[in-house]
């Protein structure tokens, strides 16, 4: 009875708090009951090319907003230039709140090196918002950051989605040859890749 009822706790936890996931189970005469953080991560898959208007304002693909819940839609998302690329990240808020909550566990900002670190990070950022076209005003200066033409490309990844100008994104694409190798080099011979931890 005692069991069942803390089962019944935990599907509601997990139902109602997306960033608490509750276990129980029973051993003998105890109950165990572990409570773990998990932050839910938006899968976006697939590529879609969109066309920027004259005011930089671009329809955002529907497959992709499909992804997101309602209640996260409202929250906005938050842009930014890339580190390694010649392209734009795009993260719903959650996503974001995550990625800065890994930034405060790494970085000291009292720390003259982690400081200007934070500096450069940040400084290529906005917050965008959907207007009610489903579309978003992506600032000059990022579109211009990556040389955005008249097409957009928007990759889907875990968490975040890249935007690319379309004549760029082609640029990057690997010979078959180069996938394979590098596929190789980073995953051949790794025996713990399908186990889990």
């Amino acid at each position: 009875m005692i069991f069942n009822n803390l089962q019944n706790f935990a599907k509601k936890v997990i139902n109602n708090v997306d960033k608490n996931v509750v276990k129980c189970f029973k051993m003998g005469n105890n109950i165990y009951i572990f409570e773990t953080s998990l932050i839910a991560i938006n899968m976006f898959v697939g590529e879609y090319i969109a066309k920027l208007d004259n005011k930089g304002r671009v329809i955002f693909p529907a497959p992709l907003k499909r992804k997101i819940p309602g209640e996260e839609i409202a929250k906005g998302f938050v842009i930014k230039r890339d580190i390694y690329e010649k392209c734009l990240l795009l993260y719903p808020m959650k996503e974001w709140d995550n990625q800065t909550s890994i930034l405060k566990k790494k970085l000291n900002p009292f720390n003259k090196q982690h400081s200007s670190f934070l500096r450069e990070y940040y400084r290529d950022t906005a917050e965008l918002f959907f207007d009610n076209s489903s579309r978003l005003l992506i600032p000059k200066r990022l579109l211009n950051e990556i040389g955005a033409e008249k097409e957009l490309v928007f990759a889907g990844q875990e968490g975040k989605i890249e935007i690319w100008d379309k004549a760029e994104y082609e640029k990057r694409r690997l010979s078959n040859e180069e996938y394979v190798n590098m596929a190789n080099d980073i995953l051949g011979g790794d025996f713990k890749f399908y186990t889990e931890e």
